[in-house]
């Protein structure tokens, strides 16, 4: 392994406060989550205990309302935690996206006495949620879901299968979008449902490619019943919950995967500069130095890129079409910058040795989660040219 220690990102946060968060989230990730990754990883562990610790320090609500439990921290503080946390482990990086995703309706289409019930919970008292969008037969087109929710006195029954679902099986709370109406986007509803309801079944985790610790399976609604009290937002409103929930899940995916690109380029850099071939550093080498400073630039504006984004949000300003080119540019650099890192370190960047190729298979699933990229070039062009005409 390289022995040159990678320089901190130099971060320009607004307040005291966020510089002291950013203190505490690089401790936590120096004492207990760098050193047990690689091996956590490798046998397929979910640090739970690790969540937990994230909770009590205040890290699974940041960007949330602190009347309920949450930071009140802005997205563009909010995002270079997650950046930090996926450098160090993408399973935590991204797990708190998704949980910031999964607690998204609530805070910000649910009733006051909803949010007074649940919210404290669900950001600083330990839980876990999940979101639960995607179908086995309905991914990009989400907006053809199937699970169906009915009406059934002061409940709702909930029947149907959710797919590639972030912390199936563990989750203490899940985020459920179901059809109560007509088909379409019209007829979709949200809804709270408790991770241990009678009735809710997980299958086996996804044999997945990278990010084994980060257990992904579907899940098995039948006949769940949830309270009405239960339901997020207005019946038939679902659909545009979940658009506003993934324009800003997108913007922590963009995070996470700046993150996974500095974490490969500073083991390039690292062992570049240890490792020595005819007689010298092969940083030394005009065709490698080249190929660093490629992949520091797309770091470097793919960061620029996704704060932005942030800032428009926290600003209250659109920015559906910045979090969609983040995802898109973030996504696409990690991918890039992963491939070469194995590059750079040749044989032994393809052993397990070494952290760069569990990087890069971990780059590819930031491609396709929460909207392809190929879905993220559709949302940018009817941005920019209108609807497609059919």
């Amino acid at each position: 392994m390289p022995d040159r220690a990678p320089q901190q990102v130099e971060r320009r946060l607004p307040t005291e406060e966020s510089r002291q968060l950013l203190t505490l989230v690089r401790d936590i990730v120096a004492n207990e989550i760098a050193p047990r990754a690689a091996d956590e990883e490798e046998s397929g562990h979910f640090p739970r205990e690790l969540f937990s610790l994230l909770s009590e320090s205040g890290l699974l609500g940041l960007p949330y309302d602190s009347g309920f439990g949450g930071g009140d921290q802005p997205y563009e503080v909010y995002l270079q935690v997650l950046e930090e946390l996926a450098a160090a482990r993408l399973t935590v990086g991204l797990g708190v996206s998704v949980h910031s995703l999964a607690c998204h309706g609530l805070a910000g289409f649910g009733t006051e006495e909803q949010q007074k019930a649940h919210l404290p919970a669900m950001l600083s008292g330990g839980l876990l949620g999940a979101y639960c969008l995607s179908e086995p037969a309905s991914g990009s087109d989400a907006a053809s879901l199937h699970t169906r929710a009915v009406k059934d006195g002061d409940d709702w029954v909930l029947t149907g299968t959710k797919a590639w679902i972030t912390h199936g099986g563990i989750a203490d709370f899940c985020t459920v979008l179901a059809r109560t109406g007509v088909d379409g986007p019209r007829g979709i509803t949200a809804f709270l449902v408790p991770g241990d309801a009678e009735g809710l079944n997980a299958a086996a985790p996804e044999r997945k490619m990278g990010m084994k610790g980060s257990p992904t399976a579907q899940l098995h609604f039948d006949g769940v019943r949830v309270p009405d009290g239960r339901r997020i937002g207005e019946e038939g409103q679902g659909f545009a919950i979940a658009l506003s929930a993934l324009d800003s899940g997108r913007l922590g995916i963009a995070a996470c995967a700046i993150g996974v690109a500095q974490a490969a380029l500073d083991e390039a850099v690292g062992y570049a500069t240890d490792r020595r071939q005819f007689g010298r550093p092969i940083a030394d080498f005009q065709g490698l130095r080249f190929l660093l400073a490629d992949m520091a630039t797309q770091i470097e504006a793919g960061r620029a890129l996704y704060l932005e984004a942030a800032r428009l949000r926290d600003a209250g300003q659109p920015f559906s079409r910045q979090a969609a080119m983040a995802k898109l540019f973030c996504t696409d650099a990690a991918m890039r910058v992963t491939i070469d890192a194995v590059q750079v370190l040749g044989g032994y960047g393809y052993t397990r040795d070494f952290p760069v190729e569990r990087l890069m298979r971990e780059a590819k699933v930031l491609q396709i989660v929460e909207g392809t990229n190929q879905i993220q070039r559709m949302v940018i062009a009817r941005h920019l040219a209108g609807p497609e005409s059919h």
